[in-house]
C-alpha cells in the first residue's frame, strides 16, 4: 500500500473577505499524479503553496512524511543572478560526471535542445541575471528535475516552453517514480501525465479520478444528476464533453466511471463546428480572396526566415500555425498583418501578398495591448461597440459578452487597473470580437487563460464565421479550435501536415536524429572494435582513478583544517592538494577525449 506524503486536514484561508479555502481535507500518496484545475483567482496557486508549506493556513493543519524530500516550482524562480546556469543546475559536478548521468543528459536535451544549451550565448556559463523570465524558468525547473524528490510540485511548468517541450515534460513526468502535484492550463498536458484531478472551486476542491477527460466526463456526469435535463442542456459542459468523445481516439484509454453514461449525455449533441455553414456564411462576408501570398520572403531583420512561400488564407480556412522558435510564425503574421492594414502597399521583403478587399483583421498579439487603467471592464468594451452580431442570427450585447467571458456584473465595473494579468487578457479578447472582425490572427491566445474561460473562448469560435490563424503551444487549443495544421520546421518553407501535431512532433524528432552524431555502427566502420574497447577499459581505469584522487582530497583538506595554526604543515599539505588538482584535470581532460571517441 502506497505510503502518504502529505496530508490537509480542515485547512481554510481568507483574503479579505473571500474564503478561498473552506475546510478542505485532501492527502497525497506516493505514485500520486495530480492535476489542479479551477477559475483563476479560484485558489488554486493558494493551495498548492499551502500544500508545500510555503504559506500557512489559517486553519487546520498540514503534515509531511517525517523525511520527506520535495521539490517545488513556483511562478517566482529564486535563483541567483550572480551565478551562472552551470552553478545553478549542475552544481559541483565535475564534466565527466554530468556528462555520464543519463537523467542529465535528457533534461537538458529536452528543455534547452542540447548539451551545449544551443539558445544561450556562453552554453552552461551564461550569468541568469540578464536573462529573460521564460529562460530563467527553464533553468528553475531542469534544476527541480535533475534533483531527486519523493514529491514534485509545479506550478504551471508548460508556460515559455514550446509544444515540443511539453511533450518531452509530460514523457519525463510519467517516467519518473516521484508523487506529482501540478497546476496547469494545459488540457493536453493534463491528459497526458495525471491520473487524478482536483476542482477548486468556491472554497472547496473536489475530487475526481483519471486525466482531464475522465475528469470532464465525470464532471459532467455529476453535474447531470444534480441538475435538471433541460438546464444541462444548456451548460457548455455538454459540448466540450462530445468533443472529447468524438475527437482525437485515445484521449482517455481508462475511463473511471460509466461512459454509457457519457455517451447517453452526448447522443443528440451536435459537432462542435457547422463547418459547411460556417464557410458559406465566411465567404458571404469575405468573397473568394482572404490572403494569396505569391513568391513570397519573409524576414525578421537581416534574418530570413521564409523563402518562396506560395500560399493561401481563404474564406472560412482554420488554420493552426506551429514551429520552432524563431523559424518565424510571428513574423509572417505580421507580415500579413502590415499588408492588410496598409490594404497591399506595405509588402514583404520578396514577393508578393494580395489582400481581399473585405477583409476586417483582428490580431492578438502576446503582449497585452494597454487600455486606460480608470476604464471600468465594460466602459473598455462599450468604447469598441455596444452589439456584436455573432452570425446565424444570434446577437450579444457588451454587458452579454462581458459575463460570457466570466466578467461578472460586478467585475464590469472593476477598474481595468485593478485586473489580473488573464483578467487583462481575456477583455482583449473581447474587445477584438466585438469589433465584429471577418479575420482573426491569435498569437498564443491561452497565455494566462483558466481552463473555463478557455472553454467559453472555444464555444465563442464554435459559431464564429471568418478565417482564422492561431499561434499556440497548447495543443488542446489548437486541435479544438482549427481545422488543419501547417509547420514552420526551420527550413524557410511552410508545410501542411494532415496528421497535425502528432506528425509536427514526428517530423521534428526526425530532424534531431539526422542532426545526432552518426550511430555506434557507423562509428565501428572507422575504428576498430579493439580500439573502442581499449578506450572503454580506459575510461574505466580513469573513473577509478578520479574516485581516488576524489577521497586523497577531502583528506588533505580535513588535514589542512586540523593543523590551521601550523603554516610550514599548511604549505606542504597544500602543495600536495595543488599537484592533485593538476592531475585530476589532466584525467578529467583525457576521460572527455576517450568519451567523445567511444
Amino acid at each position: 500500500m502506497a505510503s502518504n506524503l502529505v496530508n490537509l486536514e480542515a485547512v481554510g484561508k481568507v483574503y479579505g473577505t473571500r474564503a478561498l479555502l473552506d475546510g478542505v481535507s485532501l492527502g497525497v500518496n506516493e505514485g500520486d499524479r495530480i492535476g489542479v484545475v479551477g477559475r483563476n483567482g479560484d485558489g488554486k496557486t493558494t493551495l498548492i503553496r499551502i500544500l508545500a508549506k510555503l504559506e500557512s493556513a489559517d486553519d487546520g493543519r498540514v503534515t509531511h512524511a517525517g523525511d520527506l524530500r520535495l521539490g517545488v516550482l513556483t511562478q517566482h524562480d529564486s535563483l541567483d543572478p550572480e551565478a551562472t546556469i552551470r552553478h545553478e543546475v549542475i552544481g559541483d559536478l565535475a564534466d565527466h560526471e554530468w556528462a555520464g548521468n543519463a537523467k542529465i543528459r535528457d533534461v537538458l536535451t529536452g528543455l534547452f535542445g542540447g548539451l551545449d544549451l544551443p539558445g544561450f550565448g556562453q552554453g552552461l556559463d551564461t550569468v541568469i541575471g540578464p536573462l529573460s523570465g521564460g529562460e530563467r524558468r527553464r533553468i528553475a525547473l531542469a534544476k527541480l528535475l535533475i534533483a531527486e524528490q519523493d514529491l514534485i510540485v509545479l506550478d504551471e511548468p508548460t508556460n515559455h516552453l514550446d509544444v515540443e517541450g511539453i511533450s518531452w515534460l509530460a514523457r519525463h513526468l510519467r517516467a519518473r517514480r516521484s508523487a506529482l502535484v501540478c497546476v496547469t492550463h494545459d488540457r493536453w498536458f493534463l491528459d497526458q501525465v495525471c491520473t487524478r484531478m482536483w476542482d477548486v472551486q468556491r472554497g472547496d476542491v473536489h475530487e475526481y479520478e483519471g486525466g482531464y477527460s475522465d475528469y470532464v466526463f465525470a464532471r459532467a456526469e455529476r453535474e447531470r444528476i444534480a441538475a435538471s435535463e433541460e438546464a444541462k442542456r444548456q451548460n457548455l459542459m455538454r459540448k466540450e464533453l462530445a468533443w472529447l468523445r468524438r475527437g482525437a481516439p485515445a484521449r482517455t484509454s481508462k475511463p473511471r466511471f460509466r461512459i454509457e453514461a457519457a455517451n447517453e449525455l452526448i447522443a443528440d449533441v451536435p459537432p462542435p463546428r457547422d463547418s459547411a455553414e460556417l464557410m458559406k456564411f465566411a465567404s458571404s462576408r469575405l468573397g473568394k480572396t482572404v490572403f494569396d501570398l505569391e513568391d513570397v520572403t519573409v524576414q525578421a531583420g537581416p534574418k530570413v526566415l521564409l523563402k518562396h512561400l506560395t500560399w493561401q488564407l481563404g474564406p472560412g480556412d482554420r488554420i493552426g500555425l506551429v514551429g520552432v522558435n524563431g523559424a518565424g510564425k510571428t513574423s509572417l503574421l505580421r507580415a500579413l498583418a502590415e499588408a492588410a492594414r496598409t490594404q497591399g502597399e506595405v509588402q514583404p521583403v520578396g514577393g508578393k501578398v494580395v489582400v481581399g478587399k473585405t477583409v476586417k483583421l483582428a490580431y492578438l498579439s502576446q503582449e497585452v495591448a494597454e487600455l486606460n487603467p480608470a476604464w471600468r471592464v465594460l466602459e473598455a468594451v462599450q468604447a469598441v461597440r455596444e452589439r456584436v452580431d455573432l452570425g446565424k442570427g444570434r446577437e450579444m450585447t457588451a454587458g452579454q459578452l462581458c459575463e460570457k467571458f466570466g466578467f461578472t456584473k460586478e467585475k464590469q465595473w472593476t477598474p481595468v487597473g485593478d485586473l489580473s494579468g488573464g483578467e487583462r487578457r481575456r477583455l482583449q479578447i473581447l474587445r477584438l470580437l466585438m469589433d465584429e472582425p471577418n479575420v482573426l490572427f491569435l498569437d498564443e491566445p491561452t497565455n494566462d487563460l483558466d481552463i473555463e474561460t478557455l472553454t467559453q473562448l472555444e464555444d465563442l469560435l464554435d459559431g464564429w464565421p471568418g478565417s482564422m490563424i492561431v499561434i499556440s503551444h497548447d495543443r488542446y487549443f489548437v486541435e479544438r479550435t482549427t481545422d488543419r495544421v501547417f509547420a514552420l520546421l526551420g527550413d524557410f518553407r511552410l508545410r501542411m501536415l494532415p496528421r497535425g501535431l502528432d506528425e509536427y512532433i514526428e517530423r521534428r524528432q526526425e530532424q534531431a536524429e539526422a542532426a545526432a552524431p552518426a550511430p555506434a555502427q557507423a562509428e565501428a566502420v572507422k575504428k576498430p572494435a579493439a580500439v573502442n574497447r581499449a578506450a572503454q577499459k580506459e575510461l574505466q581505469r580513469i573513473e577509478r582513478q578520479l574516485d581516488k584522487i576524489g577521497d586523497q582530497e577531502s583528506k588533505l583538506h580535513t588535514q589542512i583544517a586540523e593543523h590551521a595554526t601550523d603554516f610550514e604543515k599548511v604549505a606542504g599539505l597544500d602543495a600536495e592538494l595543488r599537484e592533485l588538482t593538476g592531475r585530476r584535470e589532466e584525467l578529467e581532460m583525457r576521460w572527455l577525449e576517450l568519451a567523445e571517441d567511444a
